[in-house]
């Protein structure tokens, strides 16, 4: 019985007798394919972020992400994080770090990494995905989805919770909320396709750190006006190059 409701569901796309965590892999699924599906894979992505150059490498379950950019002095800084762990190097000469600087230069790089290549991430193993309900947001319905990590292959993100609204026509991710450095809310815009891939830009809002309202419902505070602009997540010059 439990196999023909997966079958159902993932013939008939959400229905009653679906369990949340098979509606949240439905939706995700589904967003994967809209925003690329197989393009994301065996491949190279180039593109520039603020100060810094990025490199994402992803190929047969490996990953290098590296980041290269100068400080303040105009010192030359490579960060290159695997599956293995991280490298720092400064004018080409490689850094002793400690567990602290390994950790913050890590969540650092891969953070980036994270949202760039959303919602392809979210098909990591160490996701655990539920469906939250749906949403009305600028007049578009939403399926929400409320993602948590395993603390073994999370990453830097493993203690934190997002929440991500998926539009019920398109299936595209067009916004996401979470708490973790402050609550904040992301609204995509300037969708582009390169190489398949379709990238997203975000308006960046803050949320109220004193406020105890879960970031999952600030969809709500977002359509009445209440969470202030605080930057723009633009990504220029990107590249999608075949890898080997």
């Amino acid at each position: 019985m439990k196999h023909l409701v997966r079958i159902l569901c993932l013939t008939l796309s959400i229905v009653a007798g679906c369990q949340p965590k098979d509606q949240a892999r439905i939706i995700i699924a589904k967003a994967i394919q809209a925003h690329g599906g197989a393009a994301y894979d065996n491949k190279r992505i180039e593109f520039d972020f603020r100060k810094f150059h990025l490199v994402l490498d992803q190929q047969n379950g490996r990953f290098r992400y590296q980041r290269t950019y100068r400080d303040s002095t105009g010192v030359l800084i490579e960060e290159v994080l695997t599956n293995d762990g991280l490298a720092r190097t400064q004018n080409g000469q490689r850094q002793v770090l400690d567990s602290a600087q390994t950790s913050r230069y890590s969540q650092a790089v891969n953070s980036i990494a994270y949202f760039v290549l959303l919602p392809k991430k979210l098909s990591d193993p160490a996701v655990l995905a539920d469906y939250a309900g749906e949403s009305r947001i600028e007049g578009q319905q939403y399926h929400k989805v409320r993602v948590r990590f395993q603390a073994e292959g999370g990453g830097s993100h493993y203690q934190d919770t997002f929440f991500y609204w998926f539009n019920q026509q398109t299936h595209t991710m067009d916004y996401l909320a979470y708490s973790e450095g402050g609550p904040r809310f992301r609204k995509a815009i300037n969708p582009q396709i390169v190489g398949g891939i379709r990238f997203q830009d975000y308006i960046n809002y803050r949320g109220n750190p004193n406020d105890t309202l879960s970031v999952g419902q600030y969809d709500r505070l977002f359509e009445s006006h209440q969470l202030p602009e605080l930057s723009r997540i633009e990504q220029k010059n990107i590249r999608v190059i075949p890898l080997p």
